[in-house]
């Protein structure tokens, strides 16, 4: 159950400098700026924080889908996952987590790879309330179903980074269901939507 205080926004530009806070209280998202499943590795490496920043900031005005959402405890923000139409996060397409997926349904289906709640904010449900605003904003969009990639099972195998993806129970809770098992560490979730 999500702390009443939570509430989510989707990601419009007056907001960014509100990310640029968030962003900036850890190192792992102040360097990545939410840029890792949307350009090649080594762009990634080479850009560093002020080029996947600008990168970020850059698709941000240049999309018409909002990047994702952010949460708010309060007026201070605590929370993010990023959301978009799954054609946009193309090194995910590239990695064998997805490779099972109709392609046909790219540029329409949604994709919810990572999330980000600051250290101070675990345990009060932000997670869930991000991925609640996700699916409605995917639906809003017209979207037909919205998908993630998170850790499988309840187990927790994992900490730090490979926890951004999200896991099994968190998606489970918000109606999405398994729809493929690529590998014994992650699960393919959906929520349909039309």
């Amino acid at each position: 159950m999500a702390d009443a205080s939570i509430r989510v926004e989707e990601l419009t530009e007056d907001r960014s400098s509100d990310l640029d806070r968030l962003f900036s209280s850890d190192d792992d998202p102040d360097h990545c700026w939410c840029m890792w499943f949307l350009i090649p590795v080594k762009t990634f490496h080479e850009q560093g924080h002020d080029g996947n920043k600008a990168g970020f900031l850059a698709r941000m005005e240049a999309d018409p889908h909002p990047m994702g959402m952010i949460a708010y405890d309060g007026d201070e923000p605590v929370g993010w996952c990023a959301a978009g139409p799954r054609d946009r996060f193309t090194r995910v397409l590239r990695v064998p987590t997805l490779r099972n997926r109709n392609k046909a349904e790219d540029s329409t289906a949604w994709l919810v790879p990572c999330f980000f709640v600051a250290t101070k904010a675990r345990g009060k449900g932000v997670s869930r309330v991000l991925l609640e605003g996700a699916v409605e904003l995917a639906r809003r969009s017209g979207a037909p179903a919205i998908e993630g990639f998170p850790l499988a099972g309840s187990a927790r195998r994992s900490s730090g980074s490979d926890l951004m993806t999200g896991v099994e129970p968190l998606f489970s809770s918000c109606g999405f269901e398994p729809v493929d098992r690529p590998s014994d560490n992650r699960v393919v979730m959906r929520r349909n939507l039309a």
